[in-house]
């Protein structure tokens, strides 16, 4: 098993990554039905939290049925983080998260997220700072280093083991990538097999099949797998996962019955969360994923993130079924 704080998880956990626009709760309650074991939220803002801005305190809305969770926060002034660190505490998450991976230009640039790997003396100042202020866990994601010359990961993982943190997921790629190459889990192996490291160490990146994760446990010796964008439109992924590094054997993909009861779903969620405007905008962008792959769905698919109305929205989706329901894709 594997233990953060007072958070019993299970030999090899599958975790849900914290992905920006993403891992709302509606998405975070379809993958928590097929299996994950440890979700993060969106990363939310330190500012905009002591700032009391909407979005970002909407980003600390946790159910119980998600438990066990952590919210993931970035930020890059100390001050304004011990602040934020105060009002997560109120809702009350299993585990605190420090963004320290994001490479996006608008949070680097303040010395934020994926920035910080420039300056590892303020990333272990901060990360202490954080540890001695709450009584929750204290985790980090971050990457290999800021490019392919300055690969750190080692000397960050011991200074932030040093400082206090329980658990470290570790993105194998550096800032420079971005999200292009290939995930270097040998990097990541590197820092589970230090002599000096004892917390538990997630492989991020690129980990997209059940063979994937087989891979991380069985020939990289990682704790756990963290599962991204492989997660969108597939929340089916993490009990395909389990299934196969129990048994060895591979499930079917899911049909588009399957696939339009989870589009439905996911759409009822929204709604329920954020009312019927904003819900119907915001689960667009899934629907494409929902259905990768199916022939002759483009039709469909542009009526789906056109629509504005709910009953049409339905209406479309039972158009769907009736156009499939006679095929072996159903």
């Amino acid at each position: 098993m594997i233990k953060i704080g007072d958070v019993i998880l299970p030999s090899f956990p599958l975790i849900l990554a914290p992905m920006e626009d993403i891992s709302d709760p509606p998405f975070r309650a379809l993958c928590k039905s097929y299996g994950v074991d440890l979700m993060f939220t969106e990363f939310v803002s330190s500012e905009g939290l002591i700032r009391d801005a909407e979005k970002s305190a909407k980003k600390l809305d946790i159910f119980e049925n998600e438990r066990p969770i952590g919210i993931q926060v970035f930020g890059h002034d100390i001050d304004s983080m011990l602040r934020a660190v105060e009002k997560i505490e109120q809702v009350n998450p299993e585990m605190i998260d420090i963004n320290y991976g994001c490479p996006v230009k608008k949070v680097v640039s303040k010395g934020a997220g994926a920035g910080i790997l420039k300056d590892l003396d303020k990333m272990q100042k901060m990360t202490a700072e954080i540890v001695k202020r709450t009584h929750l866990p204290v985790t980090v994601k971050t990457r290999l280093g800021w490019d392919h010359d300055s690969i750190v990961i080692n000397e960050v993982a011991e200074r932030l083991q040093d400082v206090g943190i329980k658990a470290l997921s570790i993105h194998g790629r550096t800032r420079k990538q971005m999200y292009t190459g290939k995930a270097d889990w040998h990097k990541i192996a590197e820092v589970k097999n230090n002599p000096r490291i004892h917390i538990p160490v997630f492989a991020n990146g690129d980990i997209k099949t059940p063979e994937d994760a087989r891979q991380i446990r069985d020939d990289f010796g990682l704790d756990g797998a963290m599962i991204g964008r492989a997660a969108i439109g597939n929340p089916w992924i993490f009990m395909q996962m389990k299934h196969y590094l129990k048994t060895g054997e591979l499930l079917d993909p899911p049909g588009v019955k399957q696939r339009l009861a989870m589009a439905r779903k996911h759409l009822a969620l929204a709604i329920e969360w954020k009312g019927e405007r904003l819900g119907i905008l915001e689960t667009r962008p899934h629907y494409a994923n929902y259905f990768k792959g199916i022939p002759n769905f483009k039709p469909f698919r542009i009526q789906l993130v056109t629509e504005d109305h709910l009953d049409n929205l339905f209406r479309i989706f039972d158009q769907i079924e009736d156009f499939y329901r006679s095929t072996d894709l159903f």
